[in-house]
């Protein structure tokens, strides 16, 4: 916990998670991908891009907010007086910093964004805008054309940055991948027959929770029987039988840090067939990790998946991609973009991290069988952050 005095010379505590050098340095790597692109200011809607840059930590980018930084690294947010006291408290900007829109009847914060980039003098400047983010709803992106009909989409332009992580981000994923290792462990002491998948799905968000961890950038993913070939949430629980397979998708989260996992258990005894699809899936997942290393793009990765799948014959049960980035990351999903996919130019690189899901759900058998951890890559190839190895349970 670091002690800071803001404006009102009045001693607050700031529960920020990265010391005052490390948000220096994201912001300078900020203003240096600005000028490289001729820009004098960026307008940021995505929250992930907001908390890796302050420390600013909200869901209230459900409302309209933006954070406008410019090419000096003065950052200014615009936001409802509901997030005010938020933004105080966990992030690096001061009260001058802080802005708030007019919320009555009518209220148009977009003609508010233009009066603060008027009063920093950004008038006519080239600003930068990104909308590949729930920050920003449609219905404000069209009013922000608008007003703004110049601006640049450079939707990209801070979250590659995020791509590559600090240690001190490193060490975030690996507190995220020990709690999802926690949650694992809570899933396989609750998964028997008769078990109701309420009480697993608790004791898995108790183990995160429990461990200092957060929730996660979506629901936890379970569900058994015929639902074991769902890659979604849905609601409605069961109680497992005495022959029954389960598909779970979790993530351990440490400062809004992730580290993703996926397995399907077998309760009684794993059939032929699923024996069958856990090899297909265990040499996929090690084809896919041998893909990574830095400087080869992503679509390699894919490419990895599929030739395996294919060969073992589940052309028919696999997905057209195979996992994707892993960060800090806001609601509604804990997907950092791009994903595995075929064709993928994407070039990876070092102290990035990745979550790699081999995901078989073959609607003709009935059977699903999908394994699934969070690697960091490095400068020899691949890591994995969790201490659970592949592995077929029978439960």
């Amino acid at each position: 916990m670091t002690r800071l005095v803001v404006q009102q010379h009045h001693e607050v505590t700031m529960p920020r998670h990265f010391s005052p050098d490390e948000y220096q340095t994201r912001v300078e790597r900020a203003r240096a991908a600005l000028s490289r692109n001729g820009l004098d200011a960026m307008l940021l809607f995505a929250p992930e891009n907001h908390y890796w840059l302050t420390g600013y930590d909200t869901f209230g980018f459900a409302m309209f907010q933006c954070m406008v930084l410019t090419q000096t690294g003065d950052i200014h947010l615009l936001t409802r007086r509901a997030d005010r006291l938020q933004a105080k408290l966990t992030s690096t900007l001061g009260n001058r910093n802080i802005h708030i829109w007019s919320e009555v009847e009518g209220a148009d914060p977009i003609a508010d964004l233009s009066h603060l980039l008027a009063d920093l003098e950004l008038t006519g400047g080239k600003i930068g805008f990104e909308s590949k983010t729930a920050g920003l709803t449609d219905f404000w992106g069209h009013r922000l054309r608008q007003v703004f009909p110049t601006a640049p989409d450079f939707s990209d332009l801070i979250s590659d940055l995020r791509r590559d992580k600090s240690e001190a981000e490193i060490a975030m994923h690996r507190r995220a991948a020990a709690l999802s290792d926690d949650a694992l462990d809570a899933a396989l002491a609750a998964t028997k027959a008769g078990a109701f998948e309420g009480h697993i799905l608790a004791d898995m968000q108790s183990a995160v929770l429990k461990g200092g961890g957060d929730y996660a950038g979506n629901e936890f993913i379970l569900g058994s029987g015929e639902a074991a070939l769902l890659c979604r949430s849905a609601s409605g629980r069961r109680h497992l039988t005495a022959q029954d397979q389960m598909t779970i998708e979790w993530s351990g989260v440490y400062a809004r840090y992730h580290a993703a996992m996926m397995q399907t258990l077998i309760v009684g005894n794993a059939s032929a067939n699923h024996r069958r699809m856990y090899e297909a899936a265990s040499e996929a997942l090690s084809a896919c990790e041998a893909s990574i290393h830095p400087g080869a793009p992503m679509g390699d990765v894919f490419d990895a998946h599929a030739r395996v799948f294919d060969a073992h014959g589940f052309s028919n049960a696999r997905l057209q991609a195979c996992g994707y980035g892993m960060g800090a990351v806001f609601a509604p999903i804990w997907v950092d973009f791009p994903m595995f996919y075929e064709g993928n130019p994407q070039i990876m690189r070092a102290n990035q991290v990745f979550f790699l899901h081999m995901i078989l759900m073959d609607a003709d058998s009935g059977d699903a069988m999908c394994l699934g951890h969070s690697v960091l890559c490095t400068n020899t190839g691949t890591e994995r952050l969790s201490r659970h190895a592949p592995q077929l349970f029978e439960l």
